[in-house]
């Protein structure tokens, strides 16, 4: 009861970092992104994680898929429209050398989001990630997140295979943070 409560009143940053360490990914590459930021900023925090900010997405799934290949579990992080630029390093490395690739994705373009390039990139996401046949799932939930991202990150290594943890508005911005 007592883990439930604090499970519940810690913020979904929180979670992420205490199921990458449960997992054992120790490797977070990142482009920056403004929803992401709280999460950012504990990973560089917290000495547990080797954090790296390489100046593009394809580079961040390049040094994750390397990593992998070297023993060591590691996690992208990114907006929607930065996925936008994946699907030939997805398809050409990711698959077809069977890379449990991890990619958790901030949704922008929708829910307020008013910005026309992040809605018309958002509309994508989910068509891209099906047409690969990329396991993926949109967290909306804060309750929903411990149980949806552990199962995930333990299906991409069980099965060697990319996976892709949406996290929505509904979850990251239930606080009021700015869109």
């Amino acid at each position: 009861m007592i883990q439930e409560a604090v499970a519940a009143a810690d913020t979904w940053d929180a979670a992420v970092v205490r199921i990458l360490k449960a997992n054992k990914v120790s490797l977070v590459t990142y482009v920056p992104d403004k929803v992401l930021a709280p999460l950012i900023r504990r990973l560089h925090a917290d000495e547990y994680f080797t954090v790296i900010n390489p100046a593009r997405e394809e580079e961040a799934v390049g040094i994750v898929s390397g990593a992998y290949l070297a023993g060591v579990r590691g996690i992208v992080l990114m907006q929607t429209s930065g996925f936008a630029t994946l699907p030939n390093v997805l398809a050409s490395l990711a698959l077809p050398f069977q890379i449990p690739l991890l990619m958790m994705v901030s949704e922008r373009g929708t829910l307020g989001d008013h910005q026309l390039g992040q809605a018309i990139v958002c509309s994508t996401l989910r068509p891209i990630l099906e047409a690969l046949r990329i396991e993926h799932f949109a967290i909306e939930r804060r309750e929903d997140l411990e149980f949806v991202a552990d199962r995930m990150i333990q299906q991409a290594f069980a099965t060697q295979a990319p996976a892709a943890m949406i996290l929505s508005p509904l979850l990251t911005n239930r606080a009021g943070a700015p869109a």
